[in-house]
């Protein structure tokens, strides 16, 4: 078939590359100039399939309100708060039950494991080299963070995860350049978790696309689709007042991120996604002595501290509404905060000359938490979209289950409760 992919993130390009596998005729459109140029950017890189959960959960709604005054809080809600926001928080809410927390996590693990391993299969097949490293420690500053973590090591445990509870002399052990006057209860070490950077795989699949066929048409912006022709898309160059063209497909895929409920819209499909922004700063190792080695997470502030080669990169944050020109300067002082925290030398910040990155990405987000994969019920339009901040854990996985789909198989993963019938 004749295929369009809307968008060239991380869930874009592995979409069109598992769908030339097939081998279908794919052409991806993107507004950016180049793949991962949002979302996909500057992501924590974390893929870590048992702590795959959504944000709606058991307890949060109360969470949120305590962080409402805290000065570093890892979720925020900010004005101005749009009326689609509002609705959004309001569906989120009544995802936040214990049963239907329970389902939707179940449904993300399930899609994170079977994603990781088709990530290492196209990793090892193509022999991609991406900056990456293994193992992940979710850090426990005090008893409170070991007593909150208890029912999701049991989550794990259900979910054959391998990890072990450490304490504090272990953990320096594997992370060496931890700070030795951060006084901490201990960590959560999971071996088998790893850090890569999202956006040089995603660039180095793109080219491995472009082997099969693939065709990507960049600074490319894809109108609303048609309710009449829904397989035809009009396209017209970003930024610019060329009339748009049409081009003609068998099927179409949105992976537009946030933007994709805009263009399914006239469809009759009304896809409930928010952009929850995170933040992360990536600098140079200064030394690589006092770099971590791999990834770690603090439990208490939710940010995740990831060696990407020879930069390091804080992320974390949870904000929904605000300007998204604007960067939250409370945000970003918790990412320093818990880098100094936990590795007090390991990067070169300010007043160095080097080249610091602070940035601030919508993760596409819908109110229960899975993302929704596969056909829409509209002839020839399939989605692949919604993941949040689990895009990267999740891509591989959901890419193989929609090329899988469209050629009439069945998946190789349970995809029960992750098609748009959820939503009804």
């Amino acid at each position: 078939m004749r295929v369009a992919v809307i968008g060239a993130g991380i869930i874009g390009v592995t979409t069109a590359f598992e769908l030339a596998v097939d081998g279908h005729q794919v052409t991806v459109f993107e507004r950016h100039s180049s793949a991962a140029e949002e979302t996909s950017f500057a992501n924590a890189g974390v893929i870590a399939p048992g702590y795959v959960t959504p944000w709606a959960a058991p307890g949060m709604p109360a969470k949120v309100a305590r962080f409402l005054l805290s000065e570093h809080a890892p979720v925020r809600v900010s004005l101005p708060l749009a009326a689609a926001e509002a609705a959004w928080m309001w569906k989120w809410l009544q995802a936040c039950d214990l049963a239907t927390y329970t389902a939707n996590r179940t449904r993300m693990q399930r899609l994170a494991f079977y994603s990781r391993t088709r990530l290492h299969e196209i990793t090892e097949h193509f022999t991609l080299e991406y900056d990456r490293s293994d193992g992940y420690m979710v850090m426990l500053r005090g008893d409170k963070e070991r007593k909150i973590i208890q029912p999701g090591l049991q989550v794990l445990r259900d979910a054959g995860v391998t990890f072990k509870e450490i304490g504090a002399d272990e953990a320096r052990a594997i992370e060496p350049a931890l700070n030795p006057d951060t006084d901490f209860a201990g960590a959560i070490h999971l071996p088998a978790d790893e850090v890569g950077n999202c956006r040089q795989f995603a660039l180095q699949l793109k080219a491995q696309a472009q082997a099969l066929g693939v065709r990507f048409e960049f600074n490319t912006v894809v109108e609303p689709l048609d309710p009449t022709t829904p397989g035809s898309l009009r396209v017209r160059p970003a930024g610019g007042q060329s009339p748009a063209e049409q081009w003609n497909f068998n099927a179409v895929v949105v992976c537009g991120g946030v933007d994709s409920a805009m263009l399914l819209r006239p469809l009759g499909l009304e896809i409930p996604l928010a952009a929850v922004w995170g933040y992360s700063v990536s600098a140079p190792v200064r030394e690589p002595l006092h770099a971590p080695r791999s990834g770690i997470m603090d439990e208490r502030y939710k940010v995740a501290i990831s060696r990407m080669g020879n930069r390091v990169r804080v992320s974390g944050s949870a904000e929904i509404g605000g300007s998204p020109q604007k960067k939250r300067a409370a945000s970003l002082q918790t990412l320093y905060k818990v880098l100094h925290d936990w590795f007090p030398g390991a990067a070169q910040l300010a007043n160095t000359g080097a080249a610091v990155q602070e940035w601030k990405g919508a993760r596409p987000m819908l109110p229960d938490g899975p993302p929704l994969i596969g056909a829409t019920g509209i002839p020839g339009v399939w989605i692949n979209l919604g993941h949040g901040s689990s895009g990267w854990a999740l891509s591989c996985g959901s890419a193989r289950v929609v090329a899988d789909l469209m050629s009439g198989r069945q998946p190789e993963v349970d995809i029960e409760g992750l098609g748009i019938e959820r939503l009804v």
